[in-house]
């Protein structure tokens, strides 16, 4: 359960090295959160991103866990919501691709939607349907501004998203008045220090780092998914003008907008 500070005190992080998933962990870490299972393949990331959130006063418990192993979901997930109730569930994990060499490898552009989409309902139905069964909780579902409207850059990627987003949102309206909490979060382009194969931040291989105002970093959504807890939100843009900035986008005329530089 929530402790009187608003703040969970238990954590199940989907994508266990994701650098906005454990820049959120930290941040909850410090704010009474004090139990963290990190989901994600085995390897000496995953190792070392628990052993950093152990460093910080947590227990951490690792949780193999493959988002294209659908069929082991219910049983690897459901082993952690054995062990007691779950506050919060942030779905973090996710592959960016690499576009130009995914449009001539269907199974990589493949991949992408596995993962992406795929994967992440299939946990996600996996989690919804415990925190409903334990009477609360919160499943946060990171997205992407990617997902909002298709582009040459990226719609591979983009696609994958905006069916993830699309999906969150139907679930988060099935939950409504159970005691479930849903909240998709859309950052823009991630400036992340470093991004090991599996993470979902940062563009996708072989396009540059961002720099925009309407970039952001793992630090910056980690404080805006834990102000959209605080707020029950249901959806969270980061940074925060990038809602009015998509939604004018929206409606651009699509030979315009395919020549825009976004």
């Amino acid at each position: 359960m929530k402790d009187a500070f608003g703040a969970p005190q238990s954590l199940l992080l989907l994508g266990g090295t994701s650098a906005i998933g454990l820049a959120t962990a930290r941040r909850l870490i410090a704010r009474r959160t004090r139990t963290v299972w990190l989901a994600g393949r085995p390897s000496p990331e995953l190792a070392a991103a628990a052993g950093s959130l152990r460093a910080l006063g947590a227990e951490v418990h690792v949780v193999p866990f493959d988002a294209l192993d659908t069929d082991v979901h219910a049983e690897r997930l459901g082993r952690v919501f054995a062990e007691g109730d779950v506050d919060l569930v942030l779905l973090a994990f996710g592959v960016p691709g690499d576009q130009a060499r995914d449009e001539s490898d269907p199974a990589g552009a493949v991949r992408v939607a596995q993962t992406n989409y795929t994967g992440a309902v299939s946990a996600a139905l996996v989690c919804a349907g415990a925190l409903q069964a334990q009477g609360h909780g919160s499943l946060v579902v990171l997205s992407s501004v990617a997902g909002e409207r298709g582009r040459r850059a990226d719609f591979i990627y983009g696609s994958s998203k905006a069916g993830l987003d699309v999906f969150a949102q139907g679930l988060g309206d099935a939950l409504h008045g159970t005691g479930v909490h849903v909240m998709v979060v859309r950052p823009g382009a991630v400036r992340p220090a470093g991004r090991p194969e599996g993470r979902t931040e940062g563009p996708p291989a072989g396009r540059p780092e961002p720099v925009s105002p309407l970039s952001t970093t793992p630090e910056a959504v980690a404080g805006a998914i834990e102000l959209g807890l605080r707020r029950r939100s249901e959806t969270v843009w980061v940074p925060a003008p990038l809602r009015l900035v998509a939604s004018a986008l929206r409606h651009v005329p699509r030979p315009l907008h395919r020549r825009l530089p976004v």
